[in-house]
């Protein structure tokens, strides 16, 4: 309809044009159009083009020998997209014409106009919901953030955010990098120190620092994690994937903070920004009248303080590891000098490690901690200190360990084949997936380690660590059966004692012993 109103207006616009003494080249490009098309409507009158406009609308097109398979599915699933609709014709047709993306949605959206199918966008009804006791909740998430930094670069920073559900008190913590797991426990403390009290349940997406998977409601915790919640009281509520709005408290702090307080902010260093992140919070995150509640954060904290879980400090190892980028040369440079990695290691520019002292000695790990190698510390700088090891194919080595590691299974077949894809998934650190799920599999029934590496398979966790906290889930909430061996009553060799009868003893010897 609209473009067939925008060409009776070019139309007249070309008959105006004419009338005050344009030529057809001025005309075209006056109007940006080709001068072909002003001479052939130049020379139409009303009734020629209203002709010509319906022969043009009735043209058969390329795609009218499915229009009753694009119309049953529009009426049964009036959502459909036309995109959605293109894949399903190349499924049921193969058939179909070498047409674009584009032709699709034109002949999708005429079906809809004239069969009177409009696309209707689909929506979640609310409810308002009620206030929650004091005390009762905070929900936590995590965002991130490109600074502004020196000149016209920027820095990508890391938050946390945890918010009491009903005073609204905030709290935000930051880092350089992506959170991990021990991170992910430190900003906790950080939290209940800064509230002087803990709540009562504590909401959670499922972020993966905190979650390896979900199945059907179970909830797999990573196991560094699943430990830091055991020393502490509070309950733990896990939303449903994809539905961040069943937290929206934090959702709009993490927003409020991107906003308000991060928007142009420039970026100096780590701790001046988490000082700079506190003193926020105290001018405005928390001072500020929220608008649904109409009360400062901070006055309704006085309130909900009382009804928090007292809080006493729980420390929490940390071990000071920096990040080092990874040459092509698969060496790192690490206090003025070289060390080699195993070969494969760098796989980008944005390859890193992680690297430490320790008894003399240089400890490269991987970003999620899991050692690679170590070398004797260079007391020189400018040195370059390689293993020649690193450059052998240990790949018979890991045939034998992946072998050896299957027997574990009750199908070692099917465990050999899920190796085979993490090795697929990860090449350079197989040895130590495996490493991480022989420790694992230690003194762990075959029963429970098949039911691991089964979930595993179904859910296309293709990762050592996954693997164990999903053995350790397992493990942890298996019952126990007691198995009972035979109890061997006699001697099979000797019969005799079957025969014999048991001594008993006459009642009136006790009531003699009693009456007298």
């Amino acid at each position: 309809m609209k473009k067939t109103l925008n060409t009776w207006i070019m139309y007249h616009e070309i008959q105006q044009l004419d009338r005050l003494g344009f030529s057809k080249n001025k005309i075209a490009g006056y109007l940006k159009i080709n001068w072909r098309t002003v001479r052939k409507y130049f020379n139409m009158t009303e009734e020629d083009f209203e002709q010509y406009l319906l022969q043009k609308g009735s043209k058969d097109k390329i795609l009218d020998p499915y229009k009753d398979f694009v119309l049953s599915r529009l009426r049964e699933y009036s959502d459909t997209t036309a995109a959605q609709l293109f894949d399903w014709l190349k499924e049921y047709h193969p058939d179909l014409p070498g047409v674009c993306e584009k032709t699709v949605y034109n002949f999708v959206m005429d079906v809809r106009q004239k069969h009177n199918i409009p696309l209707v966008d689909s929506f979640r009804e609310y409810f308002p919901v009620e206030e929650l006791p004091y005390g009762e909740q905070a929900q936590v998430d995590f965002g991130q953030y490109n600074m502004r930094h020196h000149g016209k670069s920027s820095k990508k920073v890391y938050f946390f955010a945890m918010v009491l559900s009903r005073s609204r008190m905030k709290f935000i913590y930051f880092l350089d990098r992506p959170f991990t797991t021990k991170d992910v426990c430190i900003a906790h403390e950080k939290s209940f120190e800064y509230f002087e009290g803990i709540p009562q349940t504590i909401v959670y997406d499922q972020d993966r620092t905190i979650v390896v998977n979900e199945n059907i409601g179970n909830i797999i915790l990573t196991s560094e994690f699943r430990s830091y919640t055991k020393s502490r009281s509070f309950k733990r509520h896990f939303c449903r994937k994809a539905d961040p709005e069943s937290k929206g408290k934090v959702e709009n702090v993490i927003g409020y903070v991107k906003k308000n307080f991060l928007y142009n902010r420039k970026y100096i260093d780590l701790d001046t920004l988490n000082n700079q992140a506190i003193q926020w919070l105290l001018r405005t995150g928390n001072n500020n009248v929220h608008h649904l509640t109409k009360k400062s954060p901070l006055d309704e904290f006085l309130i909900e303080k009382q009804h928090l879980s007292p809080y006493t400090p729980l420390t929490i190892k940390t071990e000071d590891m920096k990040a080092y980028t990874v040459r092509k040369t698969n060496e790192v440079n690490y206090k003025g000098s070289f060390y080699s990695l195993p070969m494969g290691t760098y796989t980008g520019s944005q390859t890193q490690v992680l690297a430490k002292d320790h008894n003399g000695k240089v400890e490269i790990y991987t970003t999620d901690k899991s050692l690679i190698c170590s070398h004797e510390l260079s007391l020189e700088k400018g040195k370059t200190i390689i293993n020649t090891d690193h450059r052998r194919d240990k790949s018979g080595s890991i045939n034998e360990m992946i072998k050896a590691t299957a027997e574990h299974f009750t199908d070692t077949k099917k465990a050999v084949e899920y190796f085979r894809k993490i090795q697929a998934a990860f090449p350079r650190y197989t040895r130590d997936h495996l490493q991480v799920i022989r420790r694992a599999l230690k003194d762990v029934p075959k029963n429970i380690a098949d039911k691991a590496l089964d979930f595993c398979v179904k859910n296309v966790n293709y990762c050592g660590h996954d693997f164990e906290s999903v053995l350790f889930v397992l493990w942890d909430t298996a019952t126990s059966e007691t198995e009972f061996s035979d109890v061997k009553l006699m001697d099979k060799n000797n019969q005799s004692k079957a025969d014999e009868m048991p001594q008993t003893s006459d009642i009136n010897d006790y009531q003699d012993i009693i009456n007298n």
